[in-house]
């Protein structure tokens, strides 16, 4: 569950323990030439994401539709309905996954199902701030620019992220509960009920962090 924060993501937990206060006083202005296209393209992403309401109508189905039509699974966590339940609720349901991150790894025949076509180029065309994988990914653009931006910053959506992933895996298709998670059952009304809850919740936290974010973008692209 928690592994994904230091896999997925590459920011070693050395980094993360190594306190900088950010621009000017840590990095150097050659480090700041360097990564400034790079603070833009997320800024603009991130300015792009804020723009539009939040939806909460995916119900978490990427994690469904990444094991479709397999009895392979990407974890060693059984399915909570077993390959033929787990088929069952990605294909009475409407696929409406936003983020190519996840879009990415969906099995072939979950693909087609999807009701949007999120490309690698064009993010800024399709997050928003609803989806928890754009949330999760504030901790990848502010570590992506340390020290540059601040270890408060970077610490901040690295805490964030952490309480998203929790949600993200108890809404999927594996059964967490010997590990103490009590699944978010989103193939049932109460259970879209709680996971579009959670959305809410964190699409409000998410969104000072996206604000601080795209402030520290406009000042390492001035």
């Amino acid at each position: 569950m928690h592994d994904f924060l230091f896999t997925y993501y590459s920011f070693s937990p050395a980094k993360l323990l190594t306190w900088e206060p950010g621009w000017p006083e840590s990095g150097t202005a050659e480090q700041r030439a360097r990564l400034r296209p790079l603070a833009r393209g997320i800024r603009n992403l991130l300015a792009a994401t804020r723009a539009r309401p939040a939806h909460t109508g995916c119900f978490g189905l990427h994690e469904w539709a990444m094991v479709h039509g397999t009895s392979a699974t990407r974890h060693e966590v059984p399915l909570r309905l077993g390959p033929g339940g787990t088929d069952e609720v990605v294909e009475s349901h409407r696929i409406a996954c936003s983020h190519f991150d996840a879009y990415r790894f969906f099995t072939d025949s979950a693909r087609p199902l999807n009701t949007l076509s999120p490309g690698r180029d064009d993010r800024a065309a399709y997050e928003q701030p609803g989806c928890l994988h754009a949330t999760m990914d504030l901790y990848k653009h502010a570590f992506r620019l340390w020290p540059l931006v601040g270890s408060d910053l970077v610490a901040d959506c690295f805490v964030l992220a952490w309480d998203v992933r929790e949600v993200d895996m108890r809404a999927s298709p594996y059964d967490f509960t010997g590990w103490g998670f009590a699944p978010i059952r989103i193939e049932t009304a109460d259970g879209k009920r709680e996971y579009a809850a959670w959305q809410r919740e964190f699409a409000g936290r998410a969104a000072p962090l996206r604000d601080r974010l795209v402030d520290a973008c406009d000042g390492l692209s001035s």
